[in-house]
């Protein structure tokens, strides 16, 4: 991973940036206003701030789809293409009707019909159709899902460099696994070893916890130690080239188990096999709901699948929109964050997860960490 601010690989960003043109012609739009900053950086190639938390709406990138121009909002070169000139950034300002004057000047600006940005605020309601005063303002943010939702062959490989320092950090931290460590030290050894591969910014926070025998979703005590026979999940996350790698394992704390241990962990192997089989192309993307059905397994109250790349892409299958997942298809080119959780009374969960495209003859696993051999 890079040190330096650099921007993104001119290929990446153009095989990005020509997915989002082709749906802004789908979706009719002259010009597309980004805010969000994984948008920003998927049309832009630019690294942005990253901040944690929320922040309110602002053209950080706007892009035209006769042109194919990016503006970017940028108070400095470091990072920005070459194929986004100098007179194309636009510095931060605290007087939006600045800002405004800059979107006003961009070429095609004072013509385009129809303008899409991916969220918007009351002030910018207001203040957009000043920039853009023969457009009308719609919604681009489905533009950029449908864009988002199919990788490119070199996100794929972004991705695959993710993945790489996150099966680092869980293999360093299932090492330093035993009774009487704590989370919050194990934590700290997945940090360490995430930033030696060279990402210092994690995707999540308490990655690592004691699933607890008592209840399916809860931690198994507040003083968060580890005990022996605990079996403890680790989700190791990281934010890589404004790409999330993820992958998730649960060990025991203690090398041996008993037949109920082994047993549960047979059960997740069924269902994983179950939740493997549903990736194929064409399928609805409820088959991965159906699969805990068929497995005999309660649905978790988190989805059992999510799209992976810069941020969280769609589709997001989970049992609270089952509609939803039943209407969507998985295409080739998705990359899915696929969950397993199999939990039984007196023992405690089994976590999994991995990271599955979706290609034209059926999923293939990205992930290549280990299992407790069972």
């Amino acid at each position: 991973m890079a040190t330096e601010v650099v921007p993104d690989d001119r290929a990446l960003r153009h095989g990005r940036r020509d997915r989002a043109l082709a749906q802004m012609r789908a979706h009719d739009l002259d010009i597309l206003v980004l805010g969000r900053q994984a948008n920003a950086r998927y049309v832009s190639g630019a690294v942005q701030l990253w901040v944690a938390g929320t922040r309110p709406f602002g053209p950080v990138a706007t892009l035209v789809r006769d042109s194919g121009a990016v503006h970017l909002l940028s108070t400095w070169d470091e990072g920005v293409p070459e194929d986004i000139p100098h007179e194309h950034l636009y510095g931060l300002r605290w007087n939006p009707m600045n800002t405004i004057a800059v979107l006003a000047a961009i070429d095609g600006a004072k013509t385009a019909r129809r303008v899409g940005t991916d969220a918007l605020s009351p002030g910018f309601a207001k203040l957009l159709p000043m920039a853009f005063p023969a457009a009308e303002l719609v919604d681009g943010e489905q533009a950029m899902r449908e864009a988002r939702r199919i990788k490119t062959p070199e996100e794929i490989a972004a991705l695959r460099r993710a993945l790489t320092v996150a099966e680092v950090g869980l293999a360093a931290t299932v090492a330093e696994l035993a009774p009487g460590a704590t989370e919050h030290g194990l934590i700290g050894v997945l940090l360490e070893a995430m930033t030696a591969g060279g990402i210092s910014t994690p995707a999540a926070q308490d990655s690592v916890w004691v699933t607890s025998p008592e209840h399916p979703w809860r931690r198994a005590g507040a003083d968060r130690r580890i005990r022996d026979g605990d079996l403890v999940a680790i989700s190791a996350s990281v934010l890589g080239e404004g790409y999330i790698g993820e992958v998730g394992r649960t060990w025991p704390a203690a090398g041996t188990a008993d037949d109920r241990v082994r047993a549960l962990y047979r059960r997740a192997d069924g269902l994983w096999d179950k939740l493997i089989e549903a990736c194929r192309p064409g399928a609805s993307a409820a088959g991965l709901l159906d699969a805990y059905e068929a497995a005999g397994v309660a649905l978790p109250p988190m989805p059992v699948a999510r799209g992976l790349g810069m941020g969280f892409d769609s589709p997001v299958i989970s049992p609270h929109l089952r509609e939803t997942a039943e209407a969507d298809r998985l295409e080739p080119g998705m990359v899915l964050a696929v969950t397993g959780y199999v939990w039984e009374s007196g023992i405690g969960a089994v976590f999994t997860r991995d990271s599955v495209l979706i290609t034209d003859s059926g999923p293939e696993v990205l992930t290549t960490a280990p299992h407790w051999p069972h």
